[in-house]
């Protein structure tokens, strides 16, 4: 059975937004990085934070 990599939370106190500079909230069930001054959601890919704007999804309103 192959278990998806875990994110490592302790990460998020050196993570911030690219765009804006901001702080990031973890979504555990949609596996991403939350900016919501950017309204940008980041993918974890087996546990690493893809920090693109090009791989960033945006938020619904």
């Amino acid at each position: 059975m192959n278990a998806t990599p875990e994110f490592d939370r302790r990460m998020l106190e050196a993570l911030v937004c690219p765009h804006t500079h901001a702080v990031l909230v973890y979504d555990p069930d949609a596996q991403e990085l939350i900016s919501r001054n950017a309204g940008l959601a980041y993918p974890v890919r087996n546990g690493i934070p893809v920090m693109l704007l090009d791989e960033a999804r945006k938020l619904d309103d």
